[in-house]
């Protein structure tokens, strides 16, 4: 890293009206509550209750699924200490690659935000297949007719990708609205479940460490931590947050705390309802449909249908918070020259990254159709999204995510090194350096355990095909930043300074109004 690249981040007045307010994003706009509910939001706890717990019990025979989220949560809260240290320093829409571009130098910040870019697309892509699935069984079941699933997934992009274009505080509202009505609904479920408990009555088995076997225990961890993304997204807004050195962090803790505890209470309710003993079989045989089955049987009908409708609108809200994430990302790296200019302006009439923003609504939409057109699950057959766009894309996110991580972490420690803070710093930074490599064994895992999820037969190349879209992301970044180096060194120095790099273009052609 080249000696003069700044270590704290400041935001001159003069930044915002630089060349136009379009390169900047609105500050002041989210509060500790605001940015809290954006964050959980892309955690979808119905989503996540409804759709990927049933798969990590019945498809990847995990019964310590409780007990995952809890060591899960221990794991990312460690992470959390040296992340939530670092966001007081640096404040960018591009959050991960530009920590890691501050602590492990520019050329890793490249090849973290082309990872960063791909697996959030993938994750957003992903809930489509499940929100497709769920509305056209909704289409059948109630008015009797066949929709192709497909179909309202290509309406969800154009609603999300419309959405993204309006104010953060807005998004933040409908997103927060539907968490606390999803988060209602499943309370219940888990109040009714431990009051009408199955045959082997409130057990506590799924906490047992002997539950963690199987041979999908890699990809459940996978699976698990998915369900944690969007903690980490806090400092994405941070540009947009009101004292963002003291509500990142605060965010940060709160998320993790709430979604570990939350998620391990509502996994352990579900082997409640089922019995430990048979969470695996009914799971394996229900599918997504699980969670209703128990509540049709616990609550009926009525609640039942409220619960399929609020199963909706929560994937929404974790597309649209996912779609938010994406579009900032592709900012960032617009302003900072990793993509071309036009995707570092905003909408100057509500301060949204609007070029950002269109660039996920295409990427959703072609993902969506290449899966509606090439998939190779018999005709007609509706599981399709889910166990293909849905669990494909979701794991490779999720991956990405994990390795990214990993990789903040390890920056964290040389940033603090670099500065010379390393001493007054030491217990964040053995936290980090713990969490850093808990989540490298975890990737480990995950990539071992791959076929286990895509269901494939043993040498199938879906094994290797899938997690290389992480890999194929981190090799191209590395040689896209190693050839800005050589050809753009301009462009190079100032990767992850965000708006700092205003600063160094009025150092060269000289203040507004010279």
């Amino acid at each position: 890293m080249p000696t003069g690249r700044p270590t704290t981040l400041q935001e001159p007045a003069e930044i915002r009206t630089y060349k136009g307010q379009d390169r900047a994003l609105r500050a002041d706009r989210l509060g500790t509550a605001g940015l809290l509910l954006s964050v959980l939001a892309a955690s979808a706890p119905l989503m996540v209750v409804a759709g990927v717990m049933p798969t990590t019990f019945g498809l990847m025979g995990v019964v310590g699924q409780p007990l995952l989220f809890v060591i899960l949560g221990l794991v990312l809260a460690l992470f959390s200490v040296g992340y939530a240290e670092m966001s007081r320093h640096v404040h960018n829409a591009g959050a991960f690659y530009a920590y890691i571009a501050r602590g492990l130098g520019p050329t890793a910040g490249a090849a973290a935000s082309l990872v960063a870019l791909v697996a959030y697309s993938a994750m957003q892509v992903g809930v489509y297949g499940i929100l497709g699935f769920e509305i056209s069984g909704l289409f059948a079941t109630y008015l009797d007719t066949e929709l192709a699933w497909w179909i309202p997934a290509l309406l969800a992009v154009a609603v999300t990708g419309a959405l993204g274009w309006l104010k953060i505080d807005l998004n933040a509202k409908v997103l927060g609205v539907l968490l606390l009505i999803e988060c209602a609904l499943v309370v219940v479920f888990d109040a009714a479940a431990l009051a009408k408990p199955g045959p082997e009555g409130l057990s506590l088995h799924a906490f047992n460490p002997e539950t963690l076997s199987g041979a999908g225990l890699g990809t459940a961890l996978c699976f698990c931590i998915a369900a944690f993304v969007g903690f980490e997204q806090s400092p994405v807004y941070a540009e947009e947050t009101s004292r963002p050195h003291i509500v990142v962090s605060r965010v940060m803790f709160l998320a993790v705390g709430f979604v570990a505890l939350f998620f391990a209470f509502s996994a352990w309710a579900l082997t409640v309802a089922t019995g430990p003993g048979e969470v695996v079989k009914t799971a394996g045989e229900a599918g997504p449909g699980l969670l209703f089955q128990l509540t049709e049987s616990r609550l009926g009908a009525t609640f039942t249908d409220v619960l399929h409708v609020l199963f909706v609108t929560g994937m929404f809200a974790a597309m649209l918070s996912f779609h938010n994430v994406v579009a900032r990302y592709a900012f960032a790296m617009g302003r900072e020259g990793l993509l071309p200019a036009a995707f570092g302006r905003t909408n100057a009439g509500t301060g949204a990254p609007a070029t950002g923003s269109l660039l996920q609504t295409g990427i959703a939409a072609l993902v969506v159709i290449a899966f509606a057109v090439t998939d190779d699950l018999p005709a007609g057959d509706p599981t399709a999204p889910v166990l293909h766009l849905f669990t494909w894309m979701g794991s490779v996110g999720a991956l990405g995510v994990t390795l990214l991580m990993a990789a903040a972490s390890f920056a964290v420690i040389a940033f603090f090194v670099r500065r010379g803070t390393a001493g007054a710093q030491v217990w964040r930074l053995v936290a980090a350096g713990a969490a850093g490599l808990a989540l490298l064994a975890i990737a480990a895992y995950t990539v071992k355990d791959f076929g286990v999820l895509v269901g494939a037969e043993k040498g199938s190349a879906l094994s290797w095909v899938l997690p290389g879209i992480i890999g194929a992301a981190v090799v191209g970044g590395l040689l896209y930043g190693a050839l800005l180096r050589r050809s753009r060194p301009e462009v190079h120095a100032r990767i992850g300074l965000g708006n700092e790099a205003f600063r160094l273009d009025q150092a060269a052609e000289g203040a507004p109004g010279d």
